[in-house]
């Protein structure tokens, strides 16, 4: 399943290159403004910080309105770009909110770090250590807002719980999503964020909830099936098809093949 959730997000993003250069085009512009703008108004720390979290915030509503319209590509829909506009009425509430969550989560976290930092001694330690894995799992579970608003449900409180059930539930490709990110904002960093770009990273998220929704149809229809044997193979036969077999060097060389 990971496999293929890797596979499906790499060609579906192969095939919607030009929308995906579109839309990192736009959040690199908005990613100039929390760089730049808080340097310009640095005589003024207070005008200074609340620049750089409106941009911030500014940069999640635009996240969530692009989440929606790569959910319809990775559906297979073929949405015009002007449907982001549609998305961003719909889902600016709940962007702002997750904005306005992570915002308050990462500075707890950075002053609880610092403060822990200070101590010097076992509790420090033992609250550092604490600190830090209540930062990752919360980080990896926050990885499914967007996907979960797109696909399953708007209210800001049961996306938050959701996405903590399905961390736990799906811990594994959780992770190994969490990693994929990672090495899409370190390809990303090195191309300047052209590609693969946050369209990249989403694709890569909404493929994966494409996939655990099937599990869990399955789960549903089958009340008595091993939730650790998953017919994967079974599951995801039409979306192979959809995908194709096809190689890296028969796209970009086609002659070749």
């Amino acid at each position: 399943m990971i496999l293929f959730m890797l596979k499906k997000a790499f060609w579906d993003a192969w095939d919607n290159m030009g929308r995906l250069l579109l839309i990192n085009f736009v959040m690199i512009l908005l990613l100039a403004v929390p760089v730049f703008i808080p340097k310009v108004l640095i005589g003024v720390p207070v005008l200074s910080v609340l620049s750089l979290v409106l941009s911030v915030l500014v940069i999640f509503i635009y996240t969530g309105a692009v989440s929606s319209y790569i959910r319809d590509l990775v559906h297979y829909k073929s949405p015009e770009l002007k449907d982001i506009l549609k998305h961003l009425k719909e889902n600016w509430k709940n962007s702002l909110i997750f904005g306005i969550f992570s915002l308050f989560f990462y500075f707890v976290c950075i002053t609880g770090f610092q403060f822990y930092g200070t101590l010097g001694s076992v509790l420090g330690l033992v609250g550092l250590a604490f600190l830090f894995w209540v930062c990752v799992i919360v980080s990896i579970s926050m990885m499914f807002f967007f996907p979960i608003m797109n696909n399953l449900d708007k209210n800001p409180v049961k996306i938050l719980k959701k996405c903590f059930i399905l961390f736990f539930d799906n811990t594994a490709a959780a992770v190994m999503l969490f990693i994929g990110i990672i090495v899409n904002a370190v390809v990303s960093l090195a191309l300047a964020f052209i590609l693969p770009g946050i369209a990249g990273i989403m694709i890569l998220q909404e493929s994966c909830m494409k996939l655990m929704l099937m599990k869990y149809d399955y789960l549903e229809e089958n009340p008595d099936a091993d939730r650790k044997k998953i017919p994967w193979n079974a599951l995801i036969r039409e979306e192979r098809e959809k995908v194709g077999t096809r190689t890296l060097r028969g796209t970009i060389f086609p002659w070749k093949d």
